[in-house]
């Protein structure tokens, strides 16, 4: 049995391989399969094959540009469905990766709009402050009064959101910012991460806006 074992056994390079050689294959099944779902009108089913197509592209193919795609067409298909919530999080994934492509007027709409159609709803509310959160920062990174006006919007649009921490943490980093003081802006982010842990995206778009402040920085925000 061990001999066995030893002889079916494949080198890791070669089940890779074979992985990458089924990855188009697969691909065209779930482009065909969508396409048959879309003609039937099953708008619903047909989104969630365009998410699993986006989920290769981004993890295994690492093509972000067409995972986005993806999941914007997704979108568009659960709005058709007045799914809303569904929509909500496919255009979320294209807002987060459009930021880190540096496409940042983009992700603003996306955050800003979905933040809007949130803010209302008593159960999603709460969420509309990060949504709110990310249109800022993104805002922060293209320009400083951007985000001053920006944030002044939101406060009107959604008075809830300047009591939370994600507003005083904005306000915070652009009077660090204005003052030039490096010192200051770390130390505020640092407040807000003993509290609410930085996730990945958080920490590369608050890194972004470090850079501005003190030229090529030294990468790190503690």
């Amino acid at each position: 049995m061990l001999q066995e074992m030893h002889f079916v056994r494949q080198p890791s390079s070669i089940c890779n391989y074979r992985v990458n050689m089924m990855q188009p294959l697969v691909l065209w099944m779930l482009g065909m399969l969508t396409k048959r779902q879309i003609h039937k009108g099953r708008f619903t089913i047909a989104a969630k094959h365009h998410i699993t197509i986006a989920e290769i592209y981004e993890t295994e193919l690492v093509d972000i540009e067409k995972a986005i795609a993806h999941y914007e067409q997704a979108a568009d298909y659960y709005k058709g469905e007045e799914s809303n919530s569904s929509a909500n999080r496919c255009l979320l994934k294209v807002a987060a990766y459009a930021a880190q492509l540096e496409q940042y007027q983009k992700a603003i709409e996306i955050y800003e709009q979905v933040g809007t159609n949130t803010m209302d709803n008593p159960l999603l509310k709460y969420s509309a402050k990060e949504y709110f959160f990310k249109a800022a920062l993104c805002h922060f990174i293209v320009d400083e009064l951007n985000a001053k006006l920006a944030l002044e919007k939101y406060e009107e649009m959604f008075p809830a959101f300047t009591d939370s921490r994600e507003c005083k943490l904005v306000k915070k980093l652009l009077e660090a910012h204005e003052d030039q003081n490096c010192e200051a802006y770390t130390e505020a982010v640092k407040e807000f991460d003993s509290i609410s842990r930085l996730d990945q995206w958080l920490t590369t778009m608050l890194l972004r806006i470090k850079k501005s402040l003190q030229g090529d920085g030294d990468g790190d925000l503690k």
